[in-house]
């Protein structure tokens, strides 16, 4: 039996997480002097109808080894034998290192014990890795084996595509995500950045003026780029509007031939940290 495992930063929606036995482990975010564990202690709605009145710009810590560990061993204890950990990139978050301590720590406290575990470093963001778990659970459930699994992951996760555009600048800055300069200039343009993964880490890759030259910008790159005998499904992620991440999934039901599911998901406290309100992604792989 293999057992999918995660950081929060995978954003998979609660459904999704439960319909494929996914385990999670928490971030950890410090604002206004409380922390709390992302989709645990606090939820993203809670979260994103706050944040713009808090005092200070919130924080946010990667999973301890010692949280990994309790997810492997509770995963053996259920009867999985094979154990599969997705986790955010190792360019913008610890959480991958932390999973591969807690890796060593299960290894040390069971040297002979059969159990497979890998670890992989998505080299993606929010649901750049939510894409590859689900992909995983797909695959899992039509009886993909763990070493099939494994090397789907380290073959494709370079090639998830990610798009991010956010509405507020300043959280961009404030973690450091985006220059100073370039945001007053963003403002006095009206200019929407759009970002994707290089080297796993976030860049700017385009800029438009407004949402919806946005929306267009993504739907005619999707067009351009996705790998049709891959992607069979589609992520729209979005913070606090799901409008619009409806309006774009009506935009690639519309203007293109992709004929897959596409989900809508809000991304959560950890990732909505760092791009605040008004945010709009969209995952698939491409060629």
């Amino acid at each position: 039996m293999i057992k999918l495992l995660a950081d929060s930063t995978c954003d998979l929606s609660d459904a999704v997480l439960e319909q494929y036995n996914i385990g999670v482990a928490p971030l950890i975010i410090t604002m206004d002097n409380m922390s709390y564990q992302d989709r645990v202690d606090i939820q993203p709605d809670d979260f994103y109808g706050m944040l713009e009145a808090l005092p200070e710009f919130p924080t946010t810590a990667m999973p301890s080894p010692a949280t990994f560990l309790k997810l492997m061993e509770d995963a053996v204890a259920s009867g999985h034998e094979e154990i599969l950990c997705i986790c955010m990139s190792s360019g913008t978050s610890g959480s991958y290192q932390s999973a591969v301590i807690g890796k060593e720590y299960f290894e040390e406290a069971h040297p002979d014990s059969p159990v497979k575990i890998h670890v992989v470093d998505s080299r993606s963001m929010s649901h750049g890795s939510g894409w590859l778990l689900l992909k995983s659970a797909q695959m899992r459930e039509a009886g993909s084996t763990f070493e099939e699994l494994v090397d789907f992951n380290e073959t494709y996760k370079t090639k998830v595509k990610h798009f991010l555009s956010v509405d507020d600048l300043d959280h961009l800055i404030k973690s450091g995500r985006l220059s100073n300069a370039s945001a007053i200039i963003g403002k006095l343009l009206m200019v929407k950045p759009i970002m994707s993964m290089k080297n796993g880490k976030g860049a700017i890759v385009a800029k438009e003026r407004g949402t919806r030259k946005v929306l267009k910008h993504y739907t005619n790159e999707f067009r351009k780029r996705v790998n049709p005998d891959i992607t069979n499904f589609v992520i729209i992620g979005y913070t606090s509007d799901q409008r619009i991440a409806e309006n774009l999934k009506a935009k690639l039901e519309t203007e293109t031939d992709f004929a897959g599911e596409i989900y809508l998901m809000q991304m959560g406290v950890s990732v909505g940290t760092h791009v605040g309100l008004g945010a709009i992604s969209m995952f698939f792989v491409e060629k």
